[in-house]
C-alpha cells in the first residue's frame, strides 16, 4: 500500500517534470515565433499594440453628497442602497441645500 508521503514525493516529481516540459515548450514556441518574424521581416510594431497599452483610465470625479443627517453628520450621495439612518424617514427632509 502506498503511503501519503510516497504520493507527495510522486506529486513533487511530476510537478518538476511538468515545469521542465513547460519551459521546453515555451522555448520552442519562442523559436518558432522568431523564425516566422525573420521569414516575413516582421517587427514588434508590426504585430500591433499590446494588450497592456490600452487607453489610460481617467479617474472619476467624486459624486457630491445629496443627503445629510445634521444630528450625526452622516451623508449619502443618493446612489446605491439607502443607508440605515435614512430608513423610515422622508429623504426630502435630509436634502443638502
Amino acid at each position: 500500500m502506498t503511503t501519503y508521503q510516497e504520493y507527495q514525493a510522486k506529486i513533487a516529481e511530476l510537478q518538476k517534470a511538468a515545469e521542465t516540459a513547460r519551459k521546453n515548450e515555451i522555448n520552442q514556441a519562442k523559436e518558432k515565433i522568431a523564425e516566422i518574424m525573420r521569414e516575413y521581416k516582421l517587427t514588434l510594431a508590426d504585430l500591433g499594440p499590446s494588450i497592456k497599452s490600452t487607453k489610460p483610465v481617467k479617474p472619476r470625479a467624486p459624486v457630491p453628497m445629496k443627503y445629510r443627517d445634521d444630528k450625526t453628520g452622516q451623508t449619502w450621495t443618493g446612489r446605491g442602497r439607502a443607508p440605515k439612518w435614512l430608513e423610515g424617514r422622508n429623504k426630502e427632509d435630509f436634502l443638502i441645500k
